[in-house]
């Protein structure tokens, strides 16, 4: 049922390829602090090598995942399929954040579409690759991606988004440090 893989295969990077949504669950430190999984879609995600994958990160109304990789760096992804065969699969590892003020922006943004509200890409060295049957996750169709996301992103402009991570993305709902400040630096 379940195996443990030595890294990402040329089979389950074309399994990720198909999927139009993964997971990605993060916790703070704190053992009070609240833990996180977020959906992500939109044809964002991408294998850059058998122990490297990256997503990009679209401006949303928390930053709880950025929040716990500047803290701790720990990540899982995970992806299920939803059509006949039923398989989950797990991408384990330490994940980092990189702005568009970062160096390694140019490096790793040309491997996305260009979206608006791009506000980071995250970066996962992963370290244990899993599978399960997923016997038990429902069988969807895709019917199409939701334009809200975008939509917003278009309609705010560039100086709308901006403003609306200052107020939104600066700290997470623990209050740890989120999105770098314009001019300056989240990393503490």
């Amino acid at each position: 049922m379940g195996r443990v893989y030595d890294g990402i295969d040329d089979r389950l990077a074309n399994f990720i390829g198909r999927q139009h949504l993964f997971f990605v669950a993060t916790a703070p430190t704190d053992l009070d602090g609240r833990l996180n999984i977020s959906p992500k879609g939109l044809d964002t995600f991408r294998v850059l090598g058998s122990h490297r994958v990256a997503y990009l990160d679209l401006t949303g109304s928390g930053v709880e995942t950025i929040a716990h990789l500047r803290e701790n760096g720990r990540l899982v992804v995970m992806f299920c399929s939803f059509d006949a065969r039923p398989v989950v699969l797990r991408l384990h590892g330490r994940g980092r954040v990189v702005e568009p003020a970062d160096a390694d922006w140019a490096e790793l943004s040309p491997h996305f579409p260009d979206l608006p509200g791009a506000r980071a890409v995250i970066v996962l060295d992963v370290d244990r690759v899993s599978d399960s049957c997923g016997l038990g996750v429902p069988i969807y169709e895709h019917r199409g991606d939701r334009s809200g996301l975008i939509d917003f992103a278009h309609k705010s402009g560039p100086d709308g988004m901006a403003d609306y991570r200052r107020r939104k993305n600066a700290a997470s709902i623990d209050g740890l440090p989120g999105l770098s400040p314009p001019g300056g630096s989240a990393r503490g």
